[in-house]
């Protein structure tokens, strides 16, 4: 009732795609300043909120975009721009100012969407369930799935022990540092988005 080549397979994707290791800067930027329990909770949300997106579109990707009339290209670049934006603000060092984030609930947007739960794990899971054959290609997919959010939670809840030893000036470059990735991610996602675009047409 389990395939590990279909589970191993799509697991490394979605690490990758999805970047445990990579998140954590954006998480500690993204939350910085606020309570321990709070960070916690946010870490907690954004893996929920990642996994609902996920868990939709695994079952109902196809349709909705469909339904939307919306190509999975248009997708990433709008996923893109998005992220674009949130990585000018830690860049600038508007998210500095407790006004325009302290009552920002982060955990959703960007964290859970589209930084976990982007156009890339979107796609990787819309197609992984599409091809798993049967109940044991199934059982193994979502296993994958929710091993994924695991390892994510963990590794966000965990983060936060960084706070303690880098200190508030740490946190701020850890905000610039994390702020040229996100800008590189987005760009990346831009381009790979209008490649396809340009590629179907």
């Amino acid at each position: 009732m389990f395939d590990v080549a279909v589970f191993g397979s799509l697991f490394l994707t979605l690490f990758v795609i999805m970047d445990p290791p990579g998140i954590t800067p954006i998480f500690l930027a993204l939350t910085a300043g606020r309570p321990a329990k709070m960070q916690k909770r946010m870490a907690f949300q954004a893996v929920c909120v990642a996994g609902g997106v996920i868990t939709v579109f695994g079952l109902l990707g196809h349709r909705i975009l469909d339904y939307l009339h919306v190509s999975v290209p248009a997708l990433m670049i709008a996923g893109g721009l998005l992220l674009l934006l949130i990585a000018l603000d830690l860049l600038t060092g508007k998210t500095d100012e407790p006004q325009q984030t302290k009552d920002v609930n982060v955990a959703l947007v960007p964290l859970g969407m589209p930084l976990l739960a982007g156009p890339g794990a979107i796609v990787s899971v819309i197609l992984a369930v599409q091809k798993a054959d049967g109940v044991t290609g199934q059982v193994s997919v979502w296993s994958a799935i929710l091993v994924i959010h695991i390892v994510l939670w963990l590794v966000m809840r965990y983060s936060l022990l960084i706070i303690r030893i880098i200190k508030d000036g740490g946190v701020v470059l850890v905000t610039r540092l994390a702020g040229m990735m996100l800008s590189a991610i987005a760009v990346q996602q831009i381009i790979n988005g209008v490649t396809q675009v340009i590629r179907g047409g």
